[in-house]
């Protein structure tokens, strides 16, 4: 699971950035709110920890701003004050949760695989579209109308996770790239390409009439008119 964390204090910052990837997260860092906003309007995420007190722009900025974006991804905002007041202002900006510094280790990630949860298509480790159905657990792809099945690579994987979880979206190669290779790699474009093109014969080879379709100029989305 993809999560950004916005968080000016270097310390606090990088000891959550190591306890959040030992729980297998794919963390990017951010430390201040203008880059904090660029990174949210990718739309790549699928967590976002926002600190309130921030350089530039503030946590409740960001979070008001993402979601009239459409940005849908849960939000959970960490701050020092714990004021009623800024509760509310949090809330009402757009957040989904709200913990208050000094935080427990074990409450903080509660409180995300809740959020989490709530963000996925599924509960019971299937995510499903058209005729297909993701197995979240063994990494693997069935068609629901042939009953063939077939194990993917990591990066098939996460091609269709991820275009499953932004159903009726166009995704563009950009969002692609960033969300499967991460922002510090250098994964050209032609690799989405590829990578697209295995995941196609995957589908092909099950016998799946869910597609994934080349929106010229833009990007790729899952469709499925036959189902």
């Amino acid at each position: 699971m993809k999560l950004l964390l916005v968080e000016d204090e270097k310390r606090m910052a990088q000891a959550l950035c190591e306890i959040l990837r030992l729980e297998k997260y794919d963390v990017d860092w951010c430390a201040d709110g203008e880059s904090g906003m660029n990174a949210v309007e990718s739309g790549i995420y699928d967590l976002i920890v926002l600190d309130v007190m921030l350089p530039v722009k503030s946590g409740f900025e960001i979070a008001r701003q993402a979601r009239h974006l459409g940005i849908k991804a849960p939000i959970l905002m960490l701050t020092a004050k714990g004021e009623l007041d800024d509760k509310v202002t949090g809330l009402d900006s757009g957040a989904d949760d709200y913990l208050t510094k000094p935080f427990e280790t074990r409450e903080l990630l509660a409180r995300l695989r809740a959020l989490g949860r709530r963000n996925l298509p599924s509960t019971d480790g299937q995510l499903t579209f058209g005729d297909i159905s993701l197995d979240t657990n063994s990494v693997s792809l069935r068609c629901l109308t042939s009953g063939q099945s077939v194990r993917l690579s990591e990066k098939e994987y996460h091609i269709l996770e991820y275009l499953i979880a932004n159903q009726g979206r166009v995704l563009t190669r950009e969002q692609l790239a960033v969300k499967i290779w991460g922002y510090e790699s250098e994964a050209e474009y032609n690799n989405v390409e590829v990578y697209m093109s295995f995941t196609r014969r995957k589908l092909t080879f099950i016998g799946a009439k869910t597609e994934i379709k080349a929106v010229r100029g833009i990007g790729y989305e899952l469709r499925c008119e036959d189902v």
